[in-house]
């Protein structure tokens, strides 16, 4: 069995396109924003986004007191 009669198995492209002449830089830029877009999912969960209003809330605790306050006060 010599290496020219194995044969690797044939990927998909990862997309086609189906009007007009881009050109290879063209092509690569859209490539990498395809690539980009992918979810790089390993399972592990993200980091809740951070805001203090939540953590107060969760805490039971009132708006604190200050300028904009009266702001705070319409999230409970």
């Amino acid at each position: 069995m010599s290496i020219d009669s194995v044969s690797a198995p044939e990927e998909s492209p990862l997309f086609t396109v189906v009007a007009g002449n881009p050109t290879p830089e063209e092509l690569a830029a859209l490539a990498v924003v395809v690539l980009g877009l992918q979810s790089n999912d390993d399972g592990a969960p993200r980091p809740a986004a951070h805001r203090s209003w939540v953590r107060r809330d969760q805490l039971r605790l009132g708006p604190r007191p200050g300028p904009g306050s009266w702001r705070r006060s319409a999230l409970r």
